[in-house]
């Protein structure tokens, strides 16, 4: 029986995962606040709530790795 193999930790791919799921939090931020009259606050908002959302992104993603 061999042992339980590591997960791959790839930086790259972490780092991609994070900017992409932050970009999107703001994009849709923007969209937002030009629909409600403000891009700037809505981007602000969009960025408040997209570095989380990419935090927890990669978080779900790389579990394994961050568990072990």
């Amino acid at each position: 029986m061999e042992p339980e193999r590591r997960p791959i930790f790839n930086p790259a791919g972490a780092g991609a995962l994070l900017a992409s799921v932050t970009a999107l939090g703001v994009g849709i931020g923007a969209l937002i606040g030009w629909a409600a009259g403000s891009t700037a606050y809505g981007t602000l908002g969009g960025a408040l709530a997209g570095v989380p959302a990419g935090t927890f992104a990669v978080y779900r993603r790389y579990r394994g790795y961050f568990g072990a």
